[in-house]
């Protein structure tokens, strides 16, 4: 898949390219910050509608809690009404009061009772039952037990304690208001249960932001026992609603908010459980509007970021192709020069980049114009050159068999040494002069300074001798071409020639690794270390040499011949002792000799 990619890219006019990379430059930075903008956008819209319901929750709470203490007191002060309690007490006695009794019963007790409950707008009413129908009932306060068996609530196996969402029925034209009540037993030491006392708000008193009418919210109070209730704000889907926040399990104590995403729509949930009431009361808010507008807005500039960026692509496209006018036509040029019109040149337009890239065009055609003359006059040269080397080997044999005369001339007259002479210098000159590839065998090149030594003991009043300690697998390496024999004339002209008597020459053969040293050591004058260092530093060309003897030349040129072979981790070294010995070690690498080979020689 990424080589398709990279093919089709690679496919694409350099101008399109440009395009696309500027396009990519400007819509990326403006993508990724729009996108936080908006992401930042719906989160504080989030935030803000969390905040909300906070308050809201708050504000529900401490009304609840309110509602709360005026039932828990008004309930308390009527447990602790002596006379109220006698009146109950004496029902349990089939103790009947006299008219009397109950009229001031009425006017002293009930009365306070009624304005007490009168007083505080936040009660619906108290209601308090008698165990038996022996009681006078005093409305709105005392009523006997036949009548709160009408309740809704009266027909629960245990109705004590909060009673919620339920209808006024002790008569007939009741109410039709929701109410809930704390249902409290009165207790006496003696006789027991001797009452019931109902002290009842309304729901909506007691939970007004369930019948608050709130567009896109609704609150519902669930209880202990898993029963809902919502009053007037009930929608169609608060009921699931619910039911799944209750499988998921309300926390117990304190406000818990949670931001909750159900398909497209969008909600800000709290709730509050409240010990007092057994239950939790759920608030649900909607911001599936606000939300929307934040994302309908995304989309509208996410669309007109999109037209913008195709307007900028051709306009960008258009401003490239004129800059980029100059590099077709010198592509153009290119082309016509790849078909064979090497005459063509570029135009010069400007001296921008482009004029500067035409201009080192044109130059470079008229290199190439004049390398190809140079390549042909070059061939000539070589041509000619062959020829004068065949003229060579026409003048090396003359040489020869002039030489072969000579010898034979030598040997008619019985001498000898001449004769030995004459072979030594014909094989030098064989050896010399022979058409062979740049590197030879160790071998080869020890029977060429065997020679040279011949012809050199001829002038001299006093011998050198050869002592030769070679392995015969170092015999059979490589090394280039007359590399030992200008070491051999170094130690004879700059070690030995000033001695002037009898000595030898030393050449050892030494295997490290996987490399090849070989060892020239003269017992000739030597040189001082200073001496050593100024020959060493010529050799590696950090001090300029020139024509001469005893410049180092010719050790150079052996320095840089295996430099040219095998690398610069070989070549020469010296190691030298005035007025005792100079040792010159050449390292090349070892090649493989096959066992056949070595048995051949």
């Amino acid at each position: 898949m990424k080589e398709k990619i990279q093919k089709k890219l690679g496919g694409l006019k350099l101008n399109v390219k440009f395009t696309i990379v500027i396009v990519l430059l400007v819509m990326v930075p403006i993508s990724i910050f729009s996108g936080v903008l908006f992401y930042s956008i719906e989160d504080n819209t989030i935030r803000e509608n969390t905040t909300y319901m906070q308050y809201t929750m708050e504000r529900s709470r401490d009304n609840i809690r309110k509602n709360i203490d005026s039932v828990n007191m008004t309930t308390q002060f009527f447990l602790n009404d002596e006379p109220l309690l006698n009146v109950l007490n004496s029902t349990m006695g089939q103790e009947r009061m006299t008219t009397e009794e109950m009229l001031e019963f009425y006017h002293s007790d009930i009365s306070s009772l009624e304005r007490l409950v009168n007083n505080n707008t936040l009660l619906y009413g108290v209601h308090v039952y008698a165990m038996n129908d022996q009681v006078q009932e005093m409305m709105p306060v005392l009523y006997n037990h036949s009548r709160m068996q009408r309740m809704e609530w009266a027909t629960k196996e245990d109705f004590t304690g909060w009673n919620f969402n339920y209808e006024d029925t002790l008569f007939d034209n009741h109410a039709d208001k929701k109410i809930a009540s704390l249902v409290t037993p009165v207790e006496d030491h003696e006789s027991g249960c001797i009452g019931i006392i109902e002290t009842a708000v309304t729901m909506e008193a007691l939970f007004p932001s369930l019948y608050e009418d709130i567009e896109n919210e609704w609150s519902c109070f669930v209880a202990n026992d898993g029963s809902m209730y919502f009053g007037d704000n009930e929608k169609d889907e608060s009921n699931e609603f619910v039911q799944q926040e209750m499988k998921e399990g309300f926390k117990k104590d304190g406000i818990h908010l949670a931001y909750k995403r159900a398909g497209k729509s969008h909600y800000v949930v709290s709730y509050l459980y409240i010990r007092e009431l057994g239950g939790t009361l759920l608030s649900v808010h909607d911001i599936s509007e606000s939300l929307n507008r934040v994302y309908h807005l995304w989309y509208l500039f996410t669309l007109i970021l999109l037209a913008i960026m195709a307007g900028l692509a051709v306009l960008i496209n258009i401003i490239v192709k004129r800059l980029l006018r100059h590099f077709y036509e010198i592509l153009k040029s290119i082309r016509a020069i790849q078909s064979g019109e090497l005459h063509k040149r570029i135009d010069s337009n400007g001296t921008d980049e482009m004029g500067e890239l035409g201009t080192q065009i044109n130059k470079m055609l008229d290199r190439i114009e004049t390398l190809n003359k140079e390549s042909v006059d070059r061939e000539i040269l070589v041509k000619n050159s062959e020829i004068r080397a065949l003229q060579n080997q026409i003048n090396a044999h003359f040489i020869y068999n002039v030489l072969e005369s000579i010898k034979m001339m030598a040997e008619i007259d019985e001498e000898y040494a001449i004769s030995d002479a004459i072979t030594s210098l014909g094989r030098l000159l064989r050896y010399s002069m022979r058409w062979t590839s740049e590197n030879v065998r160790v071998k080869e090149e020890i029977e060429y300074i065997k020679n040279y030594l011949a012809l050199m003991n001829l002038r001299f009043d006093y011998e050198i001798y050869l002592s030769l300690n070679i392995p015969d697998v170092i015999m059979e390496q490589e090394i280039p071409k007359m590399s030992l024999q200008p070491i051999v004339e170094n130690a004879i002209c700059h070690g030995i020639e000033e001695l002037a008597e009898d000595t030898n020459i030393y050449l050892k053969g030494i295997i490290e690794n996987e490399d090849c040293v070989i060892e020239i050591t003269d017992a000739g004058k030597g040189m001082s270390q200073e001496e050593v260092e100024q020959l060493q530093k010529k050799i590696a060309g950090e001090i300029e040499t020139s024509g001469g003897s005893g410049n180092g030349i010719g050790l150079k040129n052996v320095q840089d011949r295996i430099h040219m072979s095998f690398g610069d981790k070989y070549g020469i070294g010296i190691v030298s002792k005035q007025g005792c010995y100079t040792k010159v070690t050449m390292r090349v690498p070892m090649k493989p000799i096959s066992k056949e080979l070595l048995d051949r020689q």
